[in-house]
């Protein structure tokens, strides 16, 4: 396993990976062990990295030298966030009766998005959902994903990158 440490430090994120510092944005809540649904925080712990998604109409499909699946979104694609519906946290397909993410956005954030491990294995309602590794959105902030500059994500997924250990700060 190739793993990355998340760190804050002065105020800023950070990944870790091998001998290379490089900037992240978090979620606008910040870093928090007590991760809920909408509290726009990033979660502490390990986050595995689970497959690699992306808009093959505006980016190269990208490599994942830890042999990670890799799949073109398509317009139909979304992500249920409705604790209180059985898909919750899980992929879905669009239209779907439950509060969704669609995946193919307008911007360019989800144009490679990495799906990472959180509230995955046993799913708990309102424990937070779309955990992603992304692109940075205008904003400077995510809703409580990870992003990285596009060459920054594509290098670490080129360099076998499986997991984040995101610290508390």
């Amino acid at each position: 396993m190739t793993k990355a440490i998340l760190r804050i430090t002065e105020g800023r994120a950070f990944l870790h990976f091998r001998n290379v510092i490089i900037p992240a944005l978090i979620g606008a809540g910040g870093i928090r062990l007590d991760k809920r649904e909408g509290d726009h925080a990033t979660p502490v712990g390990e986050l595995p990295l689970r497959r690699i998604l992306y808009r093959a109409d505006r980016v190269e499909k990208p490599v994942s030298g830890a042999g990670l699946p890799i799949e073109p979104i398509a317009a139909s694609d979304g992500w249920c966030d409705d604790g209180s519906h059985p898909d919750y946290n899980r992929p879905v397909t669009l239209p779907h009766p439950a509060s969704c993410e669609k995946m193919c956005r307008d911007d360019h954030v989800y144009d490679l998005c990495i799906v990472m491990g959180w509230n995955d294995v046993t799913i708990e309602s309102g424990r937070g959902s779309a955990i992603f590794l992304h692109l940075p959105p205008v904003s400077g902030v995510t809703e409580g994903c990870i992003a990285l500059q596009e060459k920054d994500l594509r290098y670490v997924l080129e360099q076998g990158l499986t997991a984040i250990m995101v610290e508390a700060p």
